[in-house]
């Protein structure tokens, strides 16, 4: 029976075998990230971790999730020839091939973090700024808006209204339009479940990634 982490692992090393076709002077200018020798520093949620051909590595040098192994060589593997201007938020399921995933990304992501942070107004916003979270250049009728820099040329922004006499905690997760030519959906979608999982650390750090 093949597993979702067998997946991963299959996905990421084939990323990996791939990574000395990259142009690693171009990826540098283009996403804005540093190069090393024979290697990419790439921060992630400010966090900063290293890509080469003999894997990813976090900032204590060992092996992150599979998942975001995935991530970020697909980020890098995806590096667009010309990077997007256009800054317009965008909901998941506007974003292109998202369908599959629109009510994974609802129902896992969205509710999951309004729910866990229910009544937690505080709470939220404390672990946004932990992660790096900052207010967002925009006018924003919500009880916290917050943008985090998941990748260079993806941010992310969240807008979270608390629960009230009359409704439940509401968690919306918007992109740049651009960011689906740096991610696919099913990375973009884990970005979102990433971001979950940080904040829930921020408050935790006995959490698990």
């Amino acid at each position: 029976m093949t597993t979702k982490a067998t997946v991963y692992e299959g996905t990421y090393q084939y990323y990996i075998a791939q990574f000395d076709r990259i142009d690693l002077k171009s990826v540098e200018q283009k996403l804005g990230v540093h190069v090393g020798k024979n290697e990419i520093i790439i921060p992630l949620f400010g966090k900063p971790h290293k890509v080469s051909n003999s894997g990813v590595t976090d900032p204590s040098g060992k092996q992150p999730a599979l998942y975001i192994c995935v991530i970020l060589c697909k980020y890098l593997l995806l590096c667009p020839d010309v990077c997007p201007k256009e800054k317009e938020w965008a909901s998941f399921k506007d974003l292109k091939d998202s369908g599959p995933l629109t009510k994974y990304f609802a129902n896992e992501i969205e509710r999951p973090i309004a729910t866990y942070f229910a009544g937690r107004l505080g709470d939220i916003e404390k672990a946004s700024k932990i992660l790096g979270g900052y207010h967002p250049g925009i006018e924003a009728t919500y009880d916290l808006a917050m943008q985090f820099d998941a990748l260079p040329q993806v941010p992310i922004l969240m807008l979270y209204n608390d629960a009230d006499d009359e409704f439940p905690a509401k968690c919306s997760l918007l992109f740049e339009r651009h960011a689906e030519n740096y991610l696919d959906a099913e990375c973009l979608a884990m970005v979102g479940s990433l971001l979950f999982a940080y904040l829930k650390r921020a408050g935790n750090p006995n959490t698990k990634i």
